[in-house]
């Protein structure tokens, strides 16, 4: 047989429009497993734990553009830019605490140099000095049923570890009423010192972290908006243009004095 004859033919028309098509639904195919990844990546756990004055969670992934001069600006690595796999928006910046917690640098290197606001320099600012105690990367939170110290057993670690020593953690005293003999000295943590740095995070001594950081929003709860704090004068101004709503029952109909001697029975007819 002549070389000529083992040559491949020519394609025919119908066979590179099929060939293309096949080649165009295997991209399609491909591209949409991408996607797809992509787009598990962006609907991240609300966990994740961002950099020292980041801006709520919705704007922050709205205004960061992902540069990475915050992780380049960190002295200690605490910062990590996401990457495919850790299932949280890719290229952006955040932190794990027992691995490295943020070291609550005075300077803050790594929040003038955003060029974008995802980082608010304002909100660390006091007197127009840079203050890392104002931060709010988190909160911490304490598991006491795996807290050695909630058993019984000496343990301040996480005390010891906070930058912030005496405010943002503090031990309380009080009896074992088990034995009668010892005394717990608990770890409590007060939500408005805290700056969720996790060096606590990091100290402790369990296996798996019995103090850890949670985003504010998903540590705390919420007490409502028609709530309000009578001795904090920022909160008591929203009463400024409130308008009150009056309920008229049965028994807010009669005074006071005849609803204390009615007893408990005559609340219950009401």
């Amino acid at each position: 047989m002549s070389n000529h004859s083992k040559a491949k033919k020519p394609l025919s028309d119908r066979r590179k429009f099929l060939l293309n098509m096949a080649r165009g639904t295997g991209y399609a195919v491909i591209g949409g497993f991408v996607w797809s990844a992509y787009l598990d990546e962006a609907k991240a756990s609300p966990l994740i734990l961002r950099p020292p004055a980041a801006i709520k969670e919705n704007d922050f992934l709205k205004t960061c553009i992902k540069c990475g001069l915050c992780v380049e600006a960190c002295p200690y690595d605490t910062l990590k830019l996401s990457k495919p796999g850790d299932h949280m928006p890719i290229g952006t910046p955040y932190f794990k605490p027992r691995d490295i917690p943020c070291y609550m640098c005075e300077d803050i290197p790594c929040v003038p140099v955003c060029p974008s606001g995802a980082l608010d320099e304002s909100s660390v600012t006091v007197d127009g000095h840079l203050d890392i105690n104002t931060a709010d990367m988190g909160l911490a939170v304490i598991d006491e049923n795996s807290c050695i110290a909630f058993w019984g057993i000496q343990c301040d670690a996480c005390y010891r570890a906070c930058p912030i020593l005496g405010q943002a953690i503090t031990v309380e005293y009080s009896k074992n009423e088990r034995t009668g003999k010892h005394a717990f000295m608990k770890p409590i943590v007060h939500a408005d010192a805290c700056t969720g740095c996790g060096m606590c995070e990091q100290a402790c001594v369990t296996e798996k972290p019995a103090i850890f950081i949670l985003p504010r929003e998903v540590a705390m709860g919420k007490a409502g908006s028609h709530y309000i704090k009578g001795w904090d004068k920022k909160d008591e101004a929203r009463l400024k243009d409130a308008h009150a709503i009056h309920t008229t029952t049965r028994m807010s109909k009669k005074k006071a004095v005849d609803k204390l001697n009615a007893g408990f029975e005559g609340l219950l007819d009401e």
